[in-house]
């Protein structure tokens, strides 16, 4: 198995677990859905830390929300729905981690699509940073 380097901007396969869930008491995501890594760091232990992004097809009401080119998602390899990536909350975990997946059952050592546009991912960054300044961004850890 192959893991690709987890660095920002790359949309990797995860079973995030949306904060709402957490919440209620969940520990697992109910499905594998594509990712976009935000910011992938090294703690004092050497383990990396990475955040991710969900990216969905049901339109946010996140204002900051950003939605995915179309033209980014047919060079990723994703399916022609419309999609945004959520900035209003993370999952944060310790790579890999158990709930990275590989991206098709026919993939089994493929855990990445490929990095957003770089100005898709500014503009999540973007979005991320302005939840973070009004105190609105929700950070699940899965760690």
């Amino acid at each position: 198995m192959s893991l690709p380097n987890p660095a920002p901007g790359l949309v990797i396969c995860y079973s995030y677990l949306w904060h709402e869930q957490h919440q209620a008491g969940a520990e697992e995501g109910r499905k594998a859905r594509p990712c976009a890594i935000v910011v992938a760091t090294t703690d004092d232990d050497g383990d990396t830390k990475v955040y991710v992004a969900p990216i969905t097809h049901s339109r946010p009401d996140d204002e900051h929300a950003v939605e995915l080119p179309s033209g980014a998602k047919r060079r990723l390899g994703l399916d022609d729905q419309p999609s945004w990536i959520v900035t209003r909350e993370l999952n944060r975990f310790i790579w890999p981690g158990y709930d990275l997946r590989p991206i098709a059952r026919d993939k089994p050592d493929v855990f990445a699509w490929g990095f957003l546009p770089v100005e898709t991912f500014a503009a999540v960054k973007r979005g991320i940073a302005l939840h973070q300044r009004a105190k609105h961004l929700k950070l699940t850890s899965r760690d």
